[in-house]
């Protein structure tokens, strides 16, 4: 399944979003959910302990000026690698 995380993570239910995933699913931050990509944030470590991958959307970083700030442990993805994982995952949830 295809997360997409749009709100600030300090917005979000993070733990019903961590409750719902599942190996193999992906998260997809983006417009204010790339937020949760900066490094040393909290919600790195959080995301990155689940048996999932995580992306966040380089537009919406860039628009934010947080290009250098977010972590390398984070895919940096164009709208193409967007497409592509919406492809690849049938089921998707927004939150």
């Amino acid at each position: 399944m295809l997360h997409t995380l749009s709100r600030s993570p300090w917005r979000c239910d993070i733990e019903s979003l961590l409750s719902m995933l599942r190996e193999g699913d992906t998260v997809l931050l983006i417009q204010d959910g790339v937020l949760a990509a900066v490094e040393g944030s909290r919600f790195v470590d959080i995301l990155c302990n689940a048996p999932i991958s995580v992306s966040a959307l380089k537009d919406d970083i860039e628009a934010r000026g947080l290009i250098g700030q977010i972590s390398t442990k984070i895919d940096v993805v164009s709208y193409t690698d967007f497409v592509n994982l919406a492809i690849q995952h049938t089921g998707q949830m927004n939150w």
